[in-house]
């Protein structure tokens, strides 16, 4: 029996000690940008293990913000899997570049190694007069893509490696946090209310890189510089353009910004992460041993020996021709017996501004086999440990096995 009388695929964790951490920033005197941001970057630097973190209003706006820091621009291509959100391939698009979709593994939905070498091969062979100019990895439901190979490559080739980790707080891969960018030249974050820890909307770059953070947190704040250090100029050429209140708008910026009462809840959420992460791993392991000795043909495949995630999602693959149902038939009858799923995702490449846009749109079976067969069960940390196995037995009544 589920603990709760509907299960959603996934939701936040809200407590007394997040809504004190608001409200002590409502009365204070900041209420965009103020300590709270400071502090919140601070924080999340130190527990992923980076040198800088750059907190953002969402994690599409992290991403633009990555391009737009690197120089992104209408003469690159980048590669992005083609299992993820669009937002990993609309950074590029928002600054005029180009994008080749790559395939993925068809168990895991993550790009490997081979349709990463798959897809260069066509950026080289077809778009010669263009540069390759990075890629954006996604750690899909919180598996970390093995990245020693392609960042070797990306780094003989003079490209970018981005992360969007947007999955993936938490996933320590080969002794190291996702986010670290042990592997990258930057890595994003969100914290989105599905996600492990959230700050209702918001989200965050990481870097070891100064520089691009000095870069990143002028672009979410309109291109302004406010270090007489820095200025230029602004041609008056006496002292109106010196003194405390002088800003130079140096490059094109944005709002992008994360206020302090967004940064004040995620200050009291990361300081829960080991509880979080801990929840959705326990959770992960009941859904394995409830599945294992449950008959159906739904599969899932285990993490890879070196890496230990924090899953964002228990996106399980069910085989609907063989159980004579759709995937919408079993969503639904799911959902009467209180059961929220999902699916993650469309690939990006059958979208239709895609398939106009993009470069080099080709069969990519991996992906398109992922997608057919995938379904995003409840994973959230309230959860309680009866739901998986509960979850399990109420889809193998709707799959009539």
């Amino acid at each position: 029996m589920l603990s709760q009388p509907f299960l959603a695929y996934g939701r936040q964790s809200i407590d007394q000690t997040d809504i004190d951490h608001v409200v002590e920033a409502l009365k204070s005197d900041f209420l965009t940008t103020g300590p709270w941001v400071e502090r919140f970057e601070r924080e999340l630097a130190a527990y992923v293990g980076a040198e800088e973190a750059v907190v953002v209003a969402n994690g599409t706006a992290a991403l633009h913000l990555a391009m737009l820091a690197l120089g992104i621009g209408p003469s690159d291509v980048i590669i992005v899997p083609a299992i993820t959100f669009v937002a990993s391939a609309n950074c590029a698009a928002f600054c005029g570049s180009q994008v080749v979709f790559a395939d993925v593994d068809p168990v895991t939905g993550l790009m490997t190694d081979e349709t990463f070498e798959d897809a260069l091969n066509i950026v080289r062979r077809d778009y010669s007069e263009l540069r390759f100019a990075g890629i954006v990895p996604v750690h899909y439901a919180g598996r970390p893509v093995p990245l020693d190979q392609i960042a070797g490559r990306c780094a003989e080739l003079g490209a970018f490696v981005v992360e969007d980790a947007c999955h993936a707080l938490g996933t320590v891969d080969k002794g190291v946090m996702i986010g670290a960018c042990r592997y990258s030249d930057m890595a994003v974050f969100s914290f989105h209310p599905v996600k492990t820890l959230t700050t209702g909307e918001g989200g965050a770059i990481m870097t070891n890189d100064p520089e691009l953070a000095r870069k990143l947190r002028a672009l979410r704040s309109h291109g302004l510089e406010r270090d007489p250090a820095r200025f230029t100029g602004l041609g008056f050429g006496d002292d109106r353009d010196s003194g405390p209140w002088v800003y130079e708008m140096q490059a094109l910026g944005y709002n992008y910004r994360l206020p302090d009462l967004n940064c004040a809840l995620g200050v009291s959420q990361l300081s829960k992460m080991p509880h979080f992460a801990a929840r959705r791993r326990r959770l992960v392991e009941l859904y394995q041993a409830a599945l294992a000795s449950a008959r159906m043909p739904v599969s899932w495949a285990p993490p890879m020996p070196d890496s230990d995630p924090v899953f964002h999602l228990m996106a399980v693959q069910i085989d609907y021709q063989s159980l004579g149902k759709t995937r919408t038939e079993i969503m639904f009858e799911l959902k009467a017996g209180g059961v929220g799923t999902q699916v993650h995702y469309i690939p990006v490449h059958r979208q239709p501004y895609w398939q106009q846009h993009a470069l080099a749109q080709r069969n990519l079976p991996g992906a398109d086999t992922y997608y057919s067969q995938t379904l995003s069960l409840p994973l959230y940390p309230d959860m309680t440990d009866s739901d998986p196995a509960a979850v399990m037995a109420i889809l193998k009544e709707v799959c009539g096995v």
